[in-house]
C-alpha cells in the first residue's frame, strides 16, 4: 500500500483545563485510486468479508465509497455508538470500524470478545488528543466534589475515570437531571459542546477547554456574508461549533438529526456547519436540494470551506482490504480497563432505558428532535 507523505496538524492541548496550548499530530491520506481500482477493491473486500465472517460499520465522516460499501454488504454507517451498538448486535465475529481511534475503541469496548480492525490504528481525533488521560485525571482529582461527565469522543482510558459518559442523545436530560440532584459537573473534552449543554441546562459546570479541530473553525462573521449572498437558505450546525455559529442556525443537532433536516426541511438551499463528509448522506437523502459548505476562512484563504477532518480521511477502500486480508490493525485494550471503561457507558443506558430514551449517537448531540425541545429555531 501507498500513501501520500505525512503532514501534521494543530490541535488544542489545554492541559488541565486550560485554553491556549497547541499540540501536534500527524496524519496521512491514503493514495487516490482509480475508478477501476474503487470498484476492484469493493468487490474483494465483498469477498473477504463474507470469509472472514465479518461486518463493515463506518462513520458518516467517511469517504463516500466506504460508506456506500458498508450499506450494499448489510453492515451499517451511523455516528459512534450506533456504529459500536450495531456491531455489538451484529453476529459477524469480526467488525471492521472505518472511522477515528476512539470508535474502534468503543466498539471494542461493547463487544470484548469480538475481533475489531480498523483501515489505520492512528486515525486520531482532536477532542481525545486534547484530553490526555494523565491530565484529566489530575483535574478530576483537584476537584473531587464534582461528577465526572465525559463525552464519548474520549479514549478507553479517560472513559474509565468517569462517573458517565454522554451520548449525545441522552446528554441535556442526564446534566438537567444531575443539576436537579444539586450535583456540580466536571465535562470534557468540548468547551463549545459543553457550554451549549450549560446554557439549556442551567448546571454548574467546569468545562475542559478542548475542542474539535474541524468544527471550531467556522467562523460566525463568514457565515453572516454567506447568509447575506443566500438569503433563501437555512443553516443546519452542529453543537461543537462555536456559539456565533450556533446563534444563527436554524437547526441545531447531530449528524443524524442534521441528515433528517435536510430531508424535511421546505428549504432547495441549505447551508451546512459540520465535516463535509456528511454531504453525501444529505444528497442521497435530500436528491434535488443544494448544499452549501459553511466557511471556515475568509475571502483571502487558499480554503474557504474546508470542513474536513483530517483523520477520518485516512480511511480507504484500500486501508478497508488490507486488514481483512492480513488481519492486522486489530484494537486490544486491556481488560480491566475495558471493563472501567464500559461501567458509564452502562449507566448512561440505564438512565436513558428508565426515561424510554433512545440512544443513538457519541460524537454528536441529541439525535432525536425531542432532545431539543428546550431549543427553537436560532
Amino acid at each position: 500500500m501507498t500513501a501520500d507523505p505525512t503532514h501534521f496538524v494543530e490541535f488544542d492541548l489545554p492541559g488541565a483545563g486550560r485554553p491556549g496550548i497547541v499540540g501536534r499530530a500527524w496524519t496521512r491520506v491514503p493514495a487516490p485510486l482509480s475508478a477501476a481500482e474503487r470498484a476492484e477493491a469493493a468487490s474483494r473486500i465483498g469477498t473477504l468479508l463474507a470469509r472472514e465472517n465479518a461486518v463493515l460499520v463506518a462513520h458518516y465522516y467517511v469517504d463516500a465509497d466506504i460508506q456506500e460499501l458498508a450499506e450494499a454488504t448489510g453492515g451499517c454507517v451511523g455516528d459512534s455508538l450506533e456504529m459500536a451498538r450495531f456491531g455489538r448486535d451484529h453476529p459477524a465475529g469480526t467488525l471492521v470500524v472505518a472511522g477515528v481511534r476512539f470508535m474502534g475503541d468503543t466498539a471494542k469496548i461493547l463487544s470484548p470478545g469480538k475481533r475489531v480492525l480498523m483501515p489505520d490504528l492512528a486515525a486520531s481525533c482532536s477532542l481525545d488528543l486534547g484530553c490526555p488521560a494523565p491530565d484529566f485525571a489530575a483535574w478530576c482529582d483537584a476537584h473531587p466534589d464534582r461528577t465526572v461527565v465525559v463525552y464519548a469522543n474520549t479514549s478507553a482510558a479517560v472513559k474509565a475515570r468517569a462517573d458517565w459518559v454522554v451520548t449525545s442523545s441522552i446528554a441535556l436530560d442526564l446534566i438537567a437531571d444531575l443539576h436537579a440532584r444539586g450535583e456540580k459537573i466536571l465535562w470534557a473534552p468540548d468547551r463549545h459542546l459543553g457550554h451549549y449543554v450549560q446554557q439549556q441546562t442551567g448546571a454548574d459546570m467546569l468545562l475542559w477547554q478542548g475542542a474539535c479541530l474541524v468544527h471550531d473553525e467556522f467562523k460566525g462573521a463568514e457565515l453572516a456574508l454567506m447568509r447575506a449572498q443566500y438569503p433563501d437558505a437555512r443553516v443546519l450546525a452542529h453543537p461543537e461549533s462555536p456559539s456565533p455559529v450556533l446563534a444563527q442556525a436554524d437547526v441545531i443537532g447531530s449528524t443524524t438529526q442534521l441528515i433528517e433536516a435536510a430531508r424535511t426541511l421546505d428549504m432547495r438551499r441549505l447551508i451546512v456547519a459540520t465535516d463535509q463528509g456528511i454531504l453525501h448522506k444529505m444528497r442521497q437523502r435530500a436528491p434535488g436540494k443544494h448544499f452549501l459548505a459553511a466557511p471556515t476562512a475568509g475571502d483571502s484563504a487558499t480554503c474557504k470551506s474546508c470542513a474536513l477532518c483530517p483523520w477520518m480521511a485516512m480511511n480507504g477502500l484500500a486501508g478497508v482490504a488490507h486488514v481483512l486480508e492480513h488481519g492486522i490493525n486489530e484494537i486490544e485494550l486491556d481488560p480491566a480497563l475495558a471493563r472501567r471503561a464500559k461501567a458509564p457507558i452502562d449507566r448512561m443506558l440505564d438512565f436513558a432505558q428508565a426515561r424510554k430514551r433512545p440512544v443513538r449517537a457519541s460524537g454528536d448531540l441529541a439525535r432525536d428532535g425531542a432532545l431539543f425541545q428546550r431549543v427553537g429555531p436560532a
